[in-house]
């Protein structure tokens, strides 16, 4: 019948669903953060070697105040 497919639709769905939920664990295990910054676009791309540049840390947030005066 039709709830024979029942068992097969929820292995695939946890087997579709693991890659979306594991990267939290592994952004946090690799980069030492839950989330990962977008890369793809050139100007998102710049944003983050500024923030690597200015802190150190791109994921933290650096004010006008820290930004050095030359």
């Amino acid at each position: 019948m039709w709830y024979e497919i029942i068992p097969t639709a929820a292995i695939i769905y946890v087997a579709l669903s693991f890659p979306h939920y594991s990267a939290y664990v592994i952004n946090k295990v690799v980069v030492g953060n839950m989330f990962r910054r977008s890369l793809y676009e050139k100007k998102e791309r710049l944003s983050y070697l500024r923030d690597t540049r200015l802190s150190g840390n791109p994921y933290k947030v650096v004010s006008l105040e820290q930004i050095p005066d030359e």
